[in-house]
């Protein structure tokens, strides 16, 4: 399974973030997979934000289930993230993964004006 997260390096405070994951070499949709979205900020440890699961079901962090939301598009075999209201410390290192350990190489995220 590889993983590939993209998506803008800059977003303004305020805006709203949006990363896609493309996962190639197995289905999404495929039984029993959870497909994650989490982060890290600089000098910061990792946090988990939300995910998706292989029937559509979705599942947030309780500090950012406000502002997350997670969703898919089967026929490209990719999971989104959509962070809104976006501030500085907002800003890191996001990763794309799934339930069985398999991540992306991480995309750095800079929130600045």
């Amino acid at each position: 399974v590889r993983l590939q997260e993209s998506g803008p390096g800059l977003v303004k405070p305020s805006q709203t973030l949006s990363l896609t994951c493309t996962v190639s070499g197995y289905s999404i949709t495929r039984n029993y997979y959870r497909w994650s979205w989490i982060r890290q900020p600089p000098g910061k440890g990792l946090e988990w934000m939300g995910a998706i699961d292989w029937s559509g079901n979705t599942y947030y962090s309780a500090s950012l289930k406000n502002r997350t939301s997670v969703s898919r598009d089967t026929t490209k075999n990719q999971f989104t993230l959509q962070l809104t209201s976006v501030t500085p410390e907002d800003t890191g290192v996001y990763y794309c993964g799934n339930s069985v350990g398999s991540w992306g190489q991480g995309t750095q995220v800079t929130v600045s004006s």
